[in-house]
């Protein structure tokens, strides 16, 4: 009677166990069109990395997109009219959870320093503008000295660099963290003796032309080969730093994950904190200072034994409190560069999916077979890019002048026809400006960037994250800084 009970429990248990092996032959494993197995050297070895999440890179936050209304919350007091309120929608991405400190570029400088002996102009080119301290009726001159070097000042915001440099910046970041996992995977070794340009660079890695020091390659599942370098599908290195798009960065610093309930939200921000005050409202710390910034004309950190922000300029970057993202000073300590280009109608014209100014597209040189040829005057290879002149066709772009996009420049005017300014000055013009020589000058052009944020030497309007200005891109301040981000791959809410 026993056995025979057993039975039926005995012939389940081997179905399951053929169901199981079925379910593998014909699961993730295996081409769903061509009934192939994955990384299976009898197939001819196609690896496909199964089950990847993007690992989270030093010093950045996860940024959860979403739709929000982007634009202007408040009275337009400079009647600049920049930045009309519109719905998009931003992608999922990451964010430094900082403003990007003095330590952080001093160790950029070092870098650059040891490894370009030959070209000590790169190091040189790089140096942030200390004399942005300099004021010609304020004695600001010891921090010209101290602001950038001194231990003390380790963990206060960079500033006296250009947006040039930042992007620099965050080039030479993305080289150093995918070094540094390709350390830790064991297949390079640490190599303190690179010099010029034979160091570590994530492109050239990819394309094959970075001799470093090699430890030991990947194991190749093709027949034809025994082993491989690491390659951007096997999921180990990291997309690039850069600066975050305006967007980005306004949305970021609303942190409105905090302000919504089943999608609805139930107060549109003025600063990156809930309420219409820049003073905490929570009883443990009520009262206190929630950014730093210019309380009131030459009021800067307030009276001794009471200071309103604890901060006569920057301040460390981890102070006050962070908002509901996990970011620290997403208003006031300093302006942050954005990667937009700025123009006052931008609001207008720009997509509803990760808006953005400033597009020039590229392409990879390559021939018939895919191999980069560019070479330099020494012969040697280098990865060349040109813009994609297919790419403006097809949208319909002017001499594929993405940035000034109808903005009516003498690239992109915006129709055919007539000049708006004939000789004699008179309408009749396809162009926005007039391009008489001497005519006039305006700083908005293809150089000028947005930064946004407030600073230690701004007044409170400038903390809301819809305002906007302008500086050219090769320009520095003492209240500028900035912050890096990363394109978020995969699910958009992470693990």
């Amino acid at each position: 009677m026993y056995k025979f009970r057993a039975l039926p429990v005995i012939i389940l248990a081997a179905l399951i166990l053929f169901s199981c092996k079925g379910g593998k032959r014909g699961g993730a494993n295996v081409s769903s069109t061509t009934g192939w197995r994955y990384n299976d050297p009898d197939n001819g070895g196609f690896e496909v990395t199964l089950g990847a999440e993007q690992r989270t890179g030093p010093g950045l936050v996860l940024i959860e997109g979403g739709r929000f209304t982007m634009g202007r919350v408040q009275q337009d007091v400079m009647f600049d009219w920049n930045n009309q309120p519109r719905t998009v929608t931003v992608s999922s991405f990451y964010m430094d959870e900082t403003e990007v400190r003095n330590v952080d570029y001093r160790e950029y400088l070092f870098w650059l320093k040891r490894v370009y002996r030959d070209y000590p102009e790169v190091f040189r080119r790089a140096l942030p503008d200390t004399l942005v301290w300099r004021s010609p009726m304020g004695f600001n001159d010891p921090y010209v000295q101290y602001y950038f070097r001194h231990p003390s000042y380790n963990n206060y915001p960079v500033v006296g660099v250009s947006w040039v440099k930042a992007n620099d910046y965050c080039l030479w970041r993305t080289d150093r963290v995918n070094e540094q996992l390709l350390i830790n995977e064991g297949e390079l070794k640490p190599d303190p003796n690179q010099l010029n340009e034979k160091n570590f660079n994530t492109e050239a890695y990819l394309a094959g032309q970075y001799e470093g020091v090699v430890n030991q390659l990947r194991q190749s599942l093709n027949p034809n080969q025994t082993e491989r370098r690491t390659n951007f599908e096997d999921g180990i290195l990291l997309p690039a730093y850069r600066l975050p798009t305006e967007a980005e960065w306004e949305f970021a610093a609303y942190a409105l994950r905090g302000n919504t309930y089943e999608e609805r939200i139930y107060e549109r921000r003025i600063y990156p904190w809930d309420g219409h005050n820049v003073r905490n409202a929570a009883k443990k710390y009520r009262g206190q200072m929630m950014a730093n910034f210019v309380r009131g004309r030459g009021d800067m950190m307030g009276v001794a034994g009471s200071l309103n922000d604890n901060g006569s300029i920057t301040t460390d970057v981890k102070s006050y409190w962070p908002n509901d993202y996990g970011l620290y000073c997403m208003a006031g300590n300093v302006n942050e560069w954005v990667a937009d280009v700025y123009r006052p109608l931008t609001s207008q014209d720009v997509d509803g999916f990760n808006p953005f100014r400033g597009n020039v597209f590229t392409d990879l040189r390559r021939d018939a077979n895919g191999q980069i040829v560019a070479k330099d005057k020494l012969g040697r290879l280098y990865i060349d890019t040109v813009q994609d002149k297919d790419v403006a066709n097809r949208y319909n772009y002017q001499k594929g002048d993405y940035r000034n996009y109808r903005d009516g420049d003498l690239q992109s005017s915006i129709s055919s026809g007539s000049d708006w300014t004939t000789e004699d000055n008179k309408p009749g013009s396809t162009r926005m400006y007039s391009q008489e020589t001497n005519d006039y000058f305006t700083l908005i052009n293809d150089k000028a960037r947005v930064y946004k944020g407030g600073s230690w030497k701004d007044r409170a309007y400038w903390l809301n994250p819809s305002t906007r200005r302008f500086l050219d891109q090769e320009s520095s301040r003492d209240d500028i800084g900035f912050r890096c981000a990363m394109i978020r791959v995969g699910s958009p809410a992470g693990l």
